[in-house]
């Protein structure tokens, strides 16, 4: 599946469904989403969980839904839906694809965005439940893998969705699924790039403080596969002068995705001139094999400014005082000239006639 930019979550959904589909790929036990309905008269809150059903082809407790499938296999699953309020509840099934949004995490397509790859493959049985209180459902659904599905990782969701309108008129779409990860059969080509590599010093007041370097990396699945891994930023003046080192987790990425790793260095004195470093060391999701790492680099200016201001301030007072001196200096000249001429005057004889 090629999906470009990682983007942001849907506006009024962001936060349930990404805590959803975290805790549903993090958590053996069901994930749970809760939304709550308020209106004067009437309060009703409305919960329930979502996980795999179980099956006898897979392991017992699975946290999401992952097949290995040829081009031209169909897949048939189910979800269980749990509702666990107090009252029945009316629920949209739907499958749609996945993407990396900008904060590293996986997300699903909304209803109105069309998907092209799993979202588009699946087709469940029944598009709306409604479950009773207390009660589970299973929804099956069935995965047909077209023939010409390129080789390689693809990434969806099935997600339950209740859709409801506030009493200010705000419509909210609360939702909760589970992961599909499907590796099609065929040529498995891994690989990583880094791209667009900045940094900029940012400094402190104090003269003689350090500041930090943000260091700013597009990391890009160049693959089929998803790919993740550890990122090492050194950042340094010349000669390798006051080094610094910090490592972050780069997030999964779908094949085809691209994110950006934003790492802040601290402790970097500004050496005006900072050279950083970017070592990624990627590991293929699936099985946490590893890639060869690939590297990237990037300058930037980094100048002592609060420094070099105290130096002109100080230089400056040097200068003022160096000229009051000599003011002082020419004064006292101008005052002695003055009195010797003074005094020659009045010591010169006075012609008598």
């Amino acid at each position: 599946m090629s999906r470009t930019p990682a983007r942001t979550a849907a506006t009024l959904v962001p936060a349930s469904l990404a805590a959803a589909l975290l805790g549903a790929v993090l958590l053996v036990a069901p994930a749970h989403a809760v939304t709550e309905t308020d209106t004067t008269t009437d309060t009703t809150t409305v919960t329930w969980g979502v996980r795999p059903a179980d099956a006898p082809q897979h392991d017992p407790g699975r946290p999401n839904f992952a097949y290995v499938a040829t081009p031209g296999e169909t897949v048939e699953d189910g979800l269980v839906v749990s509702n666990h309020g107090a009252a029945e509840t009316t629920l949209r099934v739907y499958v749609a694809d996945a993407f990396t949004t900008s904060r590293g995490v996986l997300d699903l397509l909304r209803p109105d965005e069309e998907s092209t790859g799993v979202g588009a493959w699946a087709t469940v049985a029944t598009p709306e439940i409604t479950i009773p209180a207390g009660e589970s459902v299973v929804v099956p659904f069935t995965l047909a893998v077209p023939v010409d599905a390129e080789p390689g990782d693809h990434a969806g969701g099935v997600v339950t969705s209740l859709a409801s309108t506030q009493a200010d008129g705000v419509s909210v779409d609360r939702r909760l699924g589970a992961r599909i990860h499907l590796r099609v059969d065929g040529p498995v080509t891994p690989g990583v790039a880094l791209e667009d590599t900045r940094v900029a010093h940012r400094g402190v007041l104090n003269p003689v403080g350090a500041g930090s370097a943000v260091v700013d990396v597009d990391v890009v699945n160049t693959g089929n596969v998803r790919v993740g891994g550890e990122a090492t930023v050194t950042v340094a003046g010349p000669f390798g002068w006051g080094e610094r080192v910090e490592r972050v987790d780069v997030p999964e990425l779908l094949p085809g995705e691209r994110t950006t790793v934003a790492v802040t260095v601290g402790d970097v004195l500004p050496l005006l001139r900072l050279g950083a470093t970017v070592r990624l060391a990627p590991q293929v999701a699936t099985d946490g094999s590893a890639l060869e790492a690939v590297t990237a680099t990037a300058a930037t200016a980094a100048v002592p400014w609060s420094l070099l201001v105290l130096i002109l301030l100080a230089v400056a007072a040097v200068v003022a005082a160096r000229w009051r001196a000599r003011r002082r200096a020419a004064a006292t000249e101008r005052l002695v000239a003055e009195a010797v001429a003074a005094a020659r005057a009045e010591a010169d004889p006075v012609a008598v006639p």
